[in-house]
This record gives structure tokens, sequence and C-alpha cells, in this order.
């Protein structure tokens, strides 16, 4: 399912020539050792190392990676992505489809519609939500989409597309999930967002990513024509932001933007991506061979450094455990050094990059290509193995 978090980590950088042009030695095959989801022509499929398991359309994957919701005759399962297990599956009328699942797999919102980058019009959406294995249905006004649960999974964010009918741009409301009632988020300082000057965001997300052990989503956009932030709209500035960083605080309730300098934005959206960490974020714009560090404390960016990115590629990020930047795109994946900004290596992969993933300790890099998966030894880029996988296919997460 093709949705805004999903534009994703396709990951990349390339077009730098090999460091001193030298050979690297193929070392011996290594076996699959992490649990792999990738997005196929097909929907979502799990590659352990002992087998592959083909999950169909009908099924959502956590942002973090670490669940999966599938939905088969009938019945919701949730999965844990690492381990296989499943929850007893639950019951659900036919024609529901799995569409968000919170961070610790206790709740999953349903919808009868598949996502899309822009949804059909309607005037009401019947949604599902599941939480400890209850369900309750909700009728709600307008063309809504879920999107991310609250930490506690009492409240599900949802957008709100305007105008209903015809679909263009979309506020974030949080539906509270005793009540059934939508409201307004909260401001970076707590307080409830005035009447009138709710954000309404004018484009696509790009990609988003968790942080702070799950506290916060952070979610890139570029190309916003004419979008102005809540804070522009109560102080009554004009805004024209081309690409930000929408904040979401899941345990809080608040938003904020973080806005991106000057050039960010104005290139191609599959040029950007977004990579975070316990310290912050970094992003991406190949295009302008710009790479912006902000901190999720401030909600600053700290710095913009310039990195030999090659333009008209698709883009993302991985942050390795070390704080190293890996990013990939056509058939290279550059390594950075975020504390002195230098290239540190250039390493080839067999094919295009689509999408990389670090796995849990931090010493494998693997890189999507079409028909396959490759892994790395993140330590010095040496081929370890790869495995075929369904093409078209794009790495999703590594457990």
């Amino acid at each position: 399912m093709t949705t805004r978090r999903t534009f994703l980590a396709l990951t990349g950088v390339a077009g730098l020539a090999l460091a001193g042009c030298r050979d690297r030695a193929t070392t011996a095959a290594a076996p699959l050792t992490d649990v792999l989801i990738a997005e196929t022509g097909g929907g979502l499929v799990r590659v352990s190392p002992a087998a592959e398991q083909a999950y169909g359309t009908a099924a959502a994957l956590s942002v973090d990676g670490a669940w999966l919701a599938v939905v088969r005759e009938k019945s919701l399962s949730l999965i844990e992505t690492a381990t296989g297990a499943q929850t007893a599956a639950i019951g659900v009328a036919a024609g529901w489809l799995p569409r968000v699942i919170s961070p610790d797999g206790r709740a999953c919102a349903l919808t009868r519609t598949p996502a899309a980058v822009i949804p059909s019009g309607r005037a009401r959406t019947p949604l599902t939500v599941v939480t400890d294995g209850n369900a309750r249905e909700y009728d709600l006004p307008g063309t809504i989409e879920p999107d991310a649960f609250s930490t506690a999974a009492d409240g599900l964010f949802v957008l709100d597309w305007l105008p209903a009918g015809n679909p263009g741009h979309y506020r974030v409301r949080r539906l509270d999930l005793a009540s059934g009632r939508l409201e307004p988020l909260l401001t970076r300082n707590k307080v409830p967002v005035p009447n009138g000057t709710e954000e309404e965001m004018r484009g696509e997300g790009r990609q988003a990513v968790l942080t702070r052990g799950g506290q916060l989503l952070l979610t890139l956009y570029t190309h916003q024509p004419g979008h102005q932030h809540t804070r522009d709209l109560i102080s009554g500035r004009p805004g024209n932001a081309h690409a930000f960083v929408h904040v979401l605080n899941l345990a809080e309730g608040w938003a904020y933007c973080l806005d991106l300098p000057h050039p960010f934005g104005e290139g191609p959206a599959q040029g950007h991506a977004i990579a975070a960490d316990t310290w912050g974020a970094a992003v991406v714009d190949s295009t302008s061979g710009k790479i912006a560090y902000a901190s999720t404390e401030s909600l600053a960016v700290d710095r913009v450094v310039s990195a030999p990115l090659p333009a008209g590629t698709t883009t993302a990020l991985a942050i390795g455990p070390d704080r190293r930047l890996f990013a990939g795109a056509g058939d290279r994946i550059i390594v950075l050094n975020r504390e002195s900004d230098a290239v540190e290596a250039t390493w080839p992969v067999p094919g295009q990059v689509r999408g990389l993933g670090l796995s849990r300790d931090g010493t494998r890099l693997y890189a999507g290509t079409a028909g396959a998966v490759h892994w790395f030894s993140a330590a010095d880029g040496a081929h370890l193995g790869s495995r075929p996988v369904p093409d078209p296919a794009d790495l999703r997460s590594v457990a």
C-alpha cells in the first residue's frame, strides 16, 4: 500500500568515484540472520532466515517496523516482526483493511478504503479501532485517514482532508477513542490551537520516522506552496514553507513544524529523506547536495552542510549507532561522518538501491535492489550476502 508514509526511505546518495578506485575483495557469503520486511507489488513480504511469508495487500507495517497487522478471512492478526509471533485472531467484518498500528502492538486502526496519496472524497468515513482485542467502530464526518496512535493508545491522530468532497489538503486532528470526538491538536506550549488557526498541509508527506523511544513522530514534507504554519496563522504572518519536518508528540498531543532552510523542498520529493535517533534528526536533499541536522530538543536546525550527493536519484538515510550517516542512491552507498562532515567511504551495490536498513546491533547494513536484498558489513562495506525477493520490492524495515 503506497501512502504518504511509504514514499519512505528509498535510500541513497550516489555518484562519487570509489575512494582511490581500489578493488574491494568479496567476502565469503554470510547467511541472512535478521528479519526483513519488503513492500512488493503484491503487498508486504516478511523475509526471515528460514522462509518468506507473503501477507498480501490487506496488511500494514507499524512506523517503526516492529509490528505487522494482517487481515485474512475476516480475522485480524497482529504479528511481531522480529519473531513472527502473532496475537489471537480477532474477528472483523468483510472489507476492513489494516492501516495504522500502535508502536507497542496493542492497537490497530482499519478502514474500508485502501491507503492512497490523496484519498477519494466522501461525506463520512467508517473506521474500526481494535485495542487489546476489543473492536469499536466509528462513523466520522468527512474524509478521514488514520495516521498514528497516541503512546497510551487512547487517541488516534488522523488526517482530516479538506474539502471533504474534493480533498486537496488536510489538517491533523486527534480522535478521542473514548468519546469518539475529533479534536484539534495542542500547540508546542501545550495549549489548544485557537479556532481558525489549525494548520493545513498543502502537499504530501515524504517519509515518517519515530524518535525519543516512540514519543515523537517526525514527518518530512516537501513542496508546500502557500503553506502557513499554525504560528503564522496565529500571528498573521505570511507563510510559504517549501520543506519542513512536522513534529507530532504522540504522548502529549502537540505539534510543531520545524522549518528547513532554502533550497530544501525546491527539488523533487524523492531526492529528500529523513533519519532520526535519540540525538535528533538528519534531512538530506540530493538535488542541492545539502544535509540539515536538527535537534528534537530545541526543534531547530543546528547546521546545514554540503555533501557530494547525486541529483535526480531517490534518496534515503540510515543512522548507525556510532552516529555515522549512510546514504544510498543509484548503485552506491555513501558513508558520512556526522562529527567532521567528511565522506568516509563509498561502497558499490549490485543494483539500484531501493531501501536501506541497519541490523539491531548496527553491524550489518541492508540494501534493497530490484529482485534482491544485499547485506554488507557496516564497518567496512564488505558484501556479505544476498537474498532474492519478489520484484518490484522496496526494503521497509530490518528486525
